[in-house]
């Protein structure tokens, strides 16, 4: 499957302003990629890339005072199956874990795992442990959060969530991420594309799209507690602790968000055929109980 992605991103500095961009395909992804999905700036400004701390790729530069047009379009490849789903993976014992699993046991600015651990125990300390326990969360989160684009905000934090039962992608995964620390689960914060594919359109403008990865039987998992169900062509272009780690913008003075647009569309074969629409399942794929 092939799969045509970029986006149109217009800021307006009132000064030459630093900003950090993580905007391009994560590494793992850069030899799917049929041509680079190099940044252009309009004006031309020169630009200069690095890989985090946690392997993403970002690229520093100074905004000119005035209107900059960031922008990419390339085409990916991608294997164009739902993802897998593994019930018997299994749940490490801690010090079983490798050391760089371990940081994303902790608590970081958005996932207050202190202000949850006593309920996560008493809601899923008798669930079965591994890929259950996971679903299992990942079903209370889908069912305590009402999804809404005027929810956003970047202030709220996964405990805020639970209090809130409002939010947007990012909130489902903060929250889904912060119940699975609190359970020994590692669990670390992904942002990416995530376009309609494989499943019924949804007629709500493209966004760039925030889920989780698990560590589970010795491989990281991708659940997504907003859908709640295996998608097909995931892209991913940063992974972290939490949001904070992955921002698409960091900005070092103020600037005025003027445009965002973002695409991921399939691309037919030579047939016309494209993926075919992937069945969800059950509410509760384990019969494991939800609390609301």
């Amino acid at each position: 499957m092939q799969i045509k992605i970029g986006f149109d991103i217009i800021y307006e500095c009132t000064q030459p302003t630093p900003m950090v961009l993580m905007l391009n395909v994560h590494p793992s992804r850069q030899a799917d990629l049929e041509k680079p999905d190099t940044l252009q700036f309009a004006p031309h400004i020169s630009s200069r890339s690095y890989l985090d701390s946690f392997g993403n790729t970002c690229a520093r530069i100074v905004a000119p005072a005035g209107e900059l047009r960031v922008f990419a379009d390339t085409i990916i490849n991608d294997v164009g199956t739902p993802e897998p789903v593994v019930p018997e993976a299994m749940q490490h014992n801690i010090a079983d874990l490798p050391d760089e699993a371990l940081m994303f046991l902790l608590a970081s600015r958005y996932c207050e795992t202190d202000k949850l651990v006593s309920m996560a125990w008493a809601m899923f300390g008798n669930t079965p442990s591994g890929w259950p326990r996971v679903q299992a969360i990942c079903d209370f989160v889908n069912a305590k959060i009402r999804f809404g684009y005027p929810h956003a905000s970047a202030m709220r934090s996964a405990a805020d969530s639970l209090s809130d039962q409002r939010g947007v992608c990012r909130d489902f995964a903060h929250l889904a991420i912060t119940l699975c620390r609190c359970m020994n689960i590692p669990a670390r914060y992904c942002t990416g594309y995530l376009g309609d594919i494989g499943v019924p359109l949804d007629p709500a403008p493209m966004d760039f799209s925030a889920w989780f990865e698990v560590y589970l039987g010795g491989k990281w998992y991708s659940f997504d507690a907003r859908h709640n169900m295996p998608r097909v062509a995931r892209i991913l272009i940063g992974r972290g602790r939490d949001a904070a780690d992955v921002a698409i913008t960091t900005s070092f003075g103020p600037h005025i968000l003027r445009k965002f647009a973002v695409w991921t569309d399939e691309i037919p074969a030579a047939d016309g055929s494209k993926a075919p629409i992937v069945q969800p399942p059950s509410a509760n794929s384990f019969g494991l109980p939800i609390s609301t």
